[in-house]
Protein backbone atom coordinates (compact mmCIF):
# COMPACT_ATOMS: atom_id res chain seq x y z
CA UNK A 1 0.00 0.00 0.00
CA UNK A 2 1.06 3.48 -1.32
CA UNK A 3 0.72 5.79 1.98
CA UNK A 4 1.51 9.48 1.19
CA UNK A 5 3.47 11.90 4.01
CA UNK A 6 1.87 14.88 3.83
CA UNK A 7 3.32 17.64 5.90
CA UNK A 8 0.90 20.10 7.82
CA UNK A 9 1.03 23.40 5.70
CA UNK A 10 2.54 26.41 8.15
CA UNK A 11 1.92 29.74 8.13
CA UNK A 12 4.02 31.69 5.50
CA UNK A 13 3.87 34.49 8.69
CA UNK A 14 4.72 32.41 11.44
CA UNK A 15 7.83 31.07 9.26
CA UNK A 16 9.07 34.27 8.16
CA UNK A 17 9.01 36.01 11.94
CA UNK A 18 10.93 32.74 13.05
CA UNK A 19 13.77 33.05 10.46
CA UNK A 20 17.08 34.14 11.30
CA UNK A 21 18.79 34.37 8.21
CA UNK A 22 17.99 37.69 7.19
CA UNK A 23 18.76 39.72 10.86
CA UNK A 24 22.02 40.55 10.22
CA UNK A 25 21.61 42.33 6.83
CA UNK A 26 18.77 43.99 8.22
CA UNK A 27 20.70 45.20 11.24
CA UNK A 28 23.60 46.13 9.36
CA UNK A 29 21.85 48.33 6.76
CA UNK A 30 20.13 50.01 9.50
CA UNK A 31 23.57 50.72 11.52
CA UNK A 32 25.52 51.30 8.19
CA UNK A 33 24.36 55.12 7.44
CA UNK A 34 25.42 55.87 11.81
CA UNK A 35 28.76 54.33 10.89
CA UNK A 36 29.84 55.93 7.40
CA UNK A 37 28.87 58.97 9.56
CA UNK A 38 31.27 58.27 13.16
CA UNK A 39 34.09 57.75 10.08
CA UNK A 40 33.75 60.81 8.00
CA UNK A 41 33.08 62.90 11.25
CA UNK A 42 36.07 61.37 13.02
CA UNK A 43 38.40 62.26 10.03
CA UNK A 44 36.78 65.56 9.89
CA UNK A 45 37.67 66.31 13.41
CA UNK A 46 40.84 64.44 13.32
CA UNK A 47 42.02 67.17 10.47
CA UNK A 48 40.62 70.16 11.89
CA UNK A 49 42.25 69.92 15.13
CA UNK A 50 45.98 69.36 13.41
CA UNK A 51 44.93 72.42 10.47
CA UNK A 52 44.03 73.98 14.24
CA UNK A 53 47.29 73.51 16.18
CA UNK A 54 49.04 74.39 13.39
CA UNK A 55 47.88 77.72 13.12
CA UNK A 56 48.40 77.77 16.70
CA UNK A 57 52.03 77.10 15.67
CA UNK A 58 52.34 79.74 13.33
CA UNK A 59 51.54 82.82 15.13
CA UNK A 60 53.18 81.30 18.05
CA UNK A 61 56.38 80.76 15.67
CA UNK A 62 55.91 84.56 14.21
CA UNK A 63 55.62 86.58 17.74
CA UNK A 64 58.62 84.60 18.84
CA UNK A 65 60.31 85.36 16.01
CA UNK A 66 60.03 88.58 15.49
CA UNK A 67 60.24 89.16 19.49
CA UNK A 68 64.21 87.92 19.34
CA UNK A 69 64.75 90.93 16.75
CA UNK A 70 67.43 93.06 18.45
CA UNK A 71 66.32 96.89 17.55
CA UNK A 72 65.12 96.37 14.01
CA UNK A 73 64.17 94.15 11.65
CA UNK A 74 64.50 94.24 7.74
CA UNK A 75 61.78 93.52 5.08
CA UNK A 76 63.35 90.59 3.95
CA UNK A 77 64.03 89.13 7.29
CA UNK A 78 60.29 89.74 8.23
CA UNK A 79 59.15 87.92 4.95
CA UNK A 80 61.50 85.04 5.45
CA UNK A 81 59.88 84.35 8.95
CA UNK A 82 56.22 84.75 6.73
CA UNK A 83 57.54 81.94 3.66
CA UNK A 84 58.43 79.80 7.23
CA UNK A 85 54.59 79.36 7.65
CA UNK A 86 54.09 77.32 4.99
CA UNK A 87 56.82 74.80 6.26
CA UNK A 88 54.52 74.77 9.81
CA UNK A 89 51.09 74.31 7.66
CA UNK A 90 52.54 71.55 5.72
CA UNK A 91 50.71 69.13 4.39
CA UNK A 92 47.68 71.63 4.05
CA UNK A 93 47.32 74.58 2.49
CA UNK A 94 48.33 77.69 2.85
CA UNK A 95 45.89 79.59 0.23
CA UNK A 96 43.71 80.79 3.19
CA UNK A 97 46.43 81.80 5.41
CA UNK A 98 46.25 85.66 6.71
CA UNK A 99 49.43 87.28 8.58
CA UNK A 100 49.72 90.05 10.72
CA UNK A 101 52.84 90.76 12.66
CA UNK A 102 52.28 94.40 14.56
CA UNK A 103 54.68 96.06 16.92
CA UNK A 104 52.45 97.85 20.27
CA UNK A 105 53.96 100.08 22.36
CA UNK A 106 52.33 99.90 25.56
CA UNK A 107 51.50 102.95 28.04
CA UNK A 108 53.11 101.98 31.64
CA UNK A 109 50.79 103.52 33.54
CA UNK A 110 47.45 104.09 31.53
CA UNK A 111 47.94 99.98 29.59
CA UNK A 112 46.84 102.17 26.33
CA UNK A 113 48.72 100.36 23.46
CA UNK A 114 49.37 102.43 20.21
CA UNK A 115 50.53 100.07 16.98
CA UNK A 116 54.03 101.33 16.22
CA UNK A 117 53.81 99.10 13.29
CA UNK A 118 52.21 96.70 10.85
CA UNK A 119 53.06 94.34 8.15
CA UNK A 120 50.34 91.87 6.85
CA UNK A 121 51.22 88.95 4.94
CA UNK A 122 48.97 86.47 2.87
CA UNK A 123 45.71 87.50 0.57
CA UNK A 124 43.58 89.64 2.25
CA UNK A 125 45.27 90.15 5.08
CA UNK A 126 45.11 93.78 6.96
CA UNK A 127 47.81 95.61 8.60
CA UNK A 128 46.60 97.22 12.24
CA UNK A 129 46.38 100.78 11.88
CA UNK A 130 49.62 102.54 12.45
CA UNK A 131 49.64 104.62 15.60
CA UNK A 132 45.94 103.92 16.56
CA UNK A 133 45.25 103.46 19.99
CA UNK A 134 43.48 100.66 22.02
CA UNK A 135 43.03 99.28 25.25
CA UNK A 136 42.32 95.47 24.19
CA UNK A 137 45.65 93.48 23.74
CA UNK A 138 44.53 90.59 25.15
CA UNK A 139 42.68 88.36 27.77
CA UNK A 140 45.37 87.56 30.21
CA UNK A 141 45.99 89.99 33.12
CA UNK A 142 49.59 88.34 33.23
CA UNK A 143 50.05 90.01 29.24
CA UNK A 144 49.11 92.95 30.36
CA UNK A 145 51.02 93.64 33.31
CA UNK A 146 53.97 92.27 31.41
CA UNK A 147 53.35 94.81 28.73
CA UNK A 148 53.05 97.54 31.40
CA UNK A 149 56.42 96.80 33.17
CA UNK A 150 58.38 96.31 29.75
CA UNK A 151 56.21 98.97 27.23
CA UNK A 152 56.90 97.18 23.96
CA UNK A 153 54.77 94.38 22.39
CA UNK A 154 55.19 92.20 19.55
CA UNK A 155 51.44 90.43 18.26
CA UNK A 156 50.96 87.87 15.54
CA UNK A 157 47.50 87.49 14.40
CA UNK A 158 46.91 84.59 12.26
CA UNK A 159 43.79 83.60 10.52
CA UNK A 160 43.21 80.62 7.95
CA UNK A 161 39.77 79.61 5.90
CA UNK A 162 39.87 75.63 6.66
CA UNK A 163 38.30 74.12 3.83
CA UNK A 164 36.74 70.64 4.94
CA UNK A 165 38.15 67.29 3.35
CA UNK A 166 34.15 66.48 2.32
CA UNK A 167 32.57 69.46 2.73
CA UNK A 168 29.57 68.32 2.70
CA UNK A 169 27.86 70.05 5.62
CA UNK A 170 30.01 72.61 6.54
CA UNK A 171 32.20 74.80 3.29
CA UNK A 172 34.91 76.73 4.95
CA UNK A 173 36.05 77.55 8.99
CA UNK A 174 37.60 80.80 9.81
CA UNK A 175 40.47 79.49 12.14
CA UNK A 176 41.96 82.49 13.73
CA UNK A 177 44.94 82.39 16.89
CA UNK A 178 46.49 85.48 17.99
CA UNK A 179 49.62 85.38 19.83
CA UNK A 180 51.40 88.06 22.07
CA UNK A 181 55.50 87.92 22.89
CA UNK A 182 57.20 90.54 24.79
CA UNK A 183 60.64 91.60 23.12
CA UNK A 184 63.72 89.82 24.40
CA UNK A 185 65.57 93.45 24.85
CA UNK A 186 63.28 95.02 26.59
CA UNK A 187 63.12 97.68 23.49
CA UNK A 188 61.47 98.96 20.54
CA UNK A 189 62.34 96.97 17.51
CA UNK A 190 61.65 99.10 14.04
CA UNK A 191 60.03 97.46 11.10
CA UNK A 192 63.18 99.05 8.89
CA UNK A 193 67.21 99.07 9.18
CA UNK A 194 68.87 101.64 7.97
Amino acid sequence: MLQLHLRPRRNPFRQFARDARAVAAVEFALILPLLVTLYFGTVEAASLYAVDRRVATVASTMADLVSREPKCIASDTLNSYFNAASGIMQPYSTTGLKQVVSFLAVDKTTGVVTVKWSTPNGTGAVAREKNKTTTEIGTSTQINNLAKVNGWLVAAEIQYSYLPLYGVVIKTINLSHTEYFLPRYEEEIKNTCS
